[in-house]
């Protein structure tokens, strides 16, 4: 996976965060959890808020 896959990446936090919510996740855990998950790879220099905005937005799609 990489930071543009921000819809799988958002089903693979619902999966491993179910009881969060992810309206109240602050942006540096949103991104170490990111890069936790299990496939994937790219730089966390190409990282930025308007990405993390992308995959937060697709995981409170996923959680309603």
């Amino acid at each position: 996976m990489k930071w543009t896959d921000s819809l799988r990446i958002a089903e693979e936090l619902a999966d491993k965060h179910p009881d969060i919510d992810p309206k109240t996740v602050r942006f540096t855990d949103l991104m170490q959890w990111v890069l936790d998950l299990e496939g994937f790879n790219d730089d966390p220099e190409h990282c930025g808020e308007k990405i993390l905005e992308a995959i937060q937005l697709a995981w409170i799609d996923e959680a309603e």
